[in-house]
């Protein structure tokens, strides 16, 4: 794999060729990102996701850690680019999709449905995202997990819950972190139809109680 040479942006005051030049440049800068990320897959698929590391990305894309680094600023950087598509994938289900995990169905109903989508989605795609939580400084400010506060504190509210649904937000959050639920399948045996009835179980109990 090898990745387009970046040509020196135009200078100011250049002549008409610059808006094409420029556009060029922006076109290799996103295939370079895709190559790059291209590599990032291949090497989690064959080691896993501690294996991912900035230098051995470098080593395999053929280009220098500097190239890595000017293209997502660090190995958290790397690893939300990683899991954006399937974070925005989920992100849609819910907004947009169908119900009950999407508009259109009671909020109660929304909650159970979302909470178990949710669980499938860490057993599929959790070792990233506990690589890419691992990796930022504040992980619940990022936007991913500020929507996913939000969207469950919403459904909360419109279920009828007025005792601090902000903070119960939070705990139900904390309850389908990756970390937890992959140590809770693994280590534990828990079966993901256990996982899911038992935050049926909880919403439920929460949102009966106001």
């Amino acid at each position: 794999m090898s990745l387009i040479p970046i040509r020196p942006g135009a200078q100011s005051g250049g002549s008409r060729a610059a808006g094409p030049a420029a556009d060029s440049e922006r076109r290799d800068a996103a295939r370079n990102r895709e190559l790059l990320l291209c590599a990032a897959r291949e090497i989690v698929e064959e080691s896993g996701v501690d294996a991912l590391t900035m230098d051995r990305l470098a080593q395999r894309a053929g280009v220098g850690k500097g190239t890595v680094f000017r293209r997502f600023g660090s190995r958290a950087g790397l690893m939300m680019a990683l899991l954006s598509g399937a974070e925005a994938d989920f992100q849609g289900r819910f907004m947009f999709g169908p119900p009950p995990v999407g508009p259109g169905a009671p909020p109660l109903d929304r909650l159970v449905a979302v909470g178990a989508a949710r669980i499938s989605w860490v057993l599929e795609f959790g070792e990233l995202a506990r690589a890419a939580e691992a990796s930022v400084y504040n992980r619940f400010d990022v936007p991913p997990a500020v929507l996913w506060h939000r969207h469950l504190e919403m459904l909360l509210r419109e279920a009828g819950v007025t005792a601090d649904p902000w903070l119960l937000a939070s705990f139900l959050g904390a309850a389908l972190e990756p970390e937890l639920l992959l140590h809770s399948v693994r280590v534990h045996g828990i079966s993901p139809d256990r996982l899911a009835d038992t935050w049926r179980e909880l919403v439920t109990r929460m949102v009966g109680r106001g």
